[in-house]
């Protein structure tokens, strides 16, 4: 398949304008053009997994994490991430990085986690805001089903676990072509009526090109008239971290051995046990401490993330256990959640997980 191919495949699940603002996702090195005959799939890419990616003649590898983060003014291979890029060009090996963008997916990292821990009720811990948009259309009532199924297909209407999701009211629709017009009904300079619905829709921003290039084609009028809107309501199916529940509950201590079994962990950091049951779980992959204050909110009985910081432990004030399992270890499982997806969108291509352990800590 052509690299631009598995872009839009990548994208379609985690649009690239869902990345956080600090981010770096896409395709970072190759051209889309290139023709790619396998791919290989990694947390973090290294200098190990770009040799891994020549020796097994994959021209695509995958990362969570994107190697190109900051500013690079020079490629002297004076450091891993100059060194990784220059064996990368020098082999003709595409780079994408799918991160903060499958982040905050629904189906994305935090989701995997919530599986791996058997979770049910799963939700996001943290929904983002602004990320919503109306959109008002004006169709004749003769083409109603004809934009209404484009504007659905292309990912309107969708909201939590509904979809086809729209409001229309029916009223009467007035113009009059103008020298120049090319008018679907009536007639130039003449002022004409029409039956004419007007269809009301949510749409998650990142779609909201694709929706109107859909609404364009398959409405039939020269000039659609239609609105947008941003809204300030939050999108619970897209945001920071999750939370969810367990079947039943379990001592602390017993959940952090399972936590220690699930995520291959020898060691854990957690704060004082507060010697109850657990069995609301909030999570999020990567460094979640920011996430910390509305675990609390949201009543969760244990929070998992990594990265926690010293002075962030005290945050907890007795009222929720923090756990940090390490950064490589909750996100592990993302490799796995990449694979499984693409293996299933194109059945004919070969997708491999590393071998490598690219995981900078070690544990004595």
């Amino acid at each position: 398949m052509r690299l631009k191919e598995i872009c839009n495949i990548l994208e379609s699940f985690s649009p690239l304008s869902s990345q956080e603002s600090y981010d770096n996702c896409g395709l970072l090195i190759g051209d889309k053009n290139k023709e790619i005959n396998s791919a290989l799939v990694c947390l973090d890419c290294t200098e190990a997994v770009i040799q891994e990616a020549i020796k097994k003649n994959s021209s695509l590898v995958i990362a969570h994490h994107p190697i190109i983060f900051k500013g690079i003014k020079a490629l002297n291979e004076n450091n891993y991430i100059e060194r990784v890029i220059s064996l990368s060009i020098k082999n003709d090996i595409a780079i994408y990085a799918m991160h903060t963008n499958l982040d905050n997916n629904p189906l994305g990292v935090n989701y995997e986690i919530g599986n791996r821990l058997k979770l049910h009720n799963l939700s996001i811990l943290r929904p983002k805001m602004q990320v919503l948009t109306k959109l008002v259309v004006y169709v004749p009532e003769t083409h109603l089903k004809k934009v209404d199924d484009a504007i659905i297909s292309a990912g309107a209407g969708e909201i939590g676990n509904y979809d086809s999701c729209h409001f229309r009211s029916k009223g009467t629709g007035t113009f009059r072509p103008l020298a120049g017009a090319n008018p679907t009904q009536g007639e130039l300079n003449n002022k004409s009526e029409i039956t004419e619905y007007k269809i009301e829709y949510i749409v998650s921003s990142h779609r909201l090109n694709s929706v109107l290039s859909a609404m364009f084609e398959a409405h039939p009028y020269e000039e659609v008239a239609h609105d947008i809107f941003s809204l300030k309501n939050k999108n619970s199916f897209e945001g920071s971290g999750m939370i969810g529940e367990l079947t039943s509950s379990l001592k602390e201590i017993d959940f952090l051995d399972n936590l220690k079994e699930v995520f291959r962990v020898p060691f854990i950091k957690h704060t004082n046990f507060l010697n109850k049951k657990v069995q609301s779980i909030a999570f999020c992959g990567g460094s979640g401490s920011f996430l910390i204050k509305d675990a609390i909110a949201k009543q969760a009985d244990v929070f998992v993330t990594s990265d926690i910081k010293y002075h962030d432990f005290f945050d907890a004030e007795n009222k929720i256990l923090l756990v940090d399992i390490g950064h490589y270890e909750i996100e592990q499982y993302t490799m796995n959640l990449i694979s499984v997806y693409l293996k299933k969108k194109i059945s004919n291509f070969a997708v491999h997980l590393t071998d490598i352990n690219t995981n900078p800590v070690t544990y004595r």
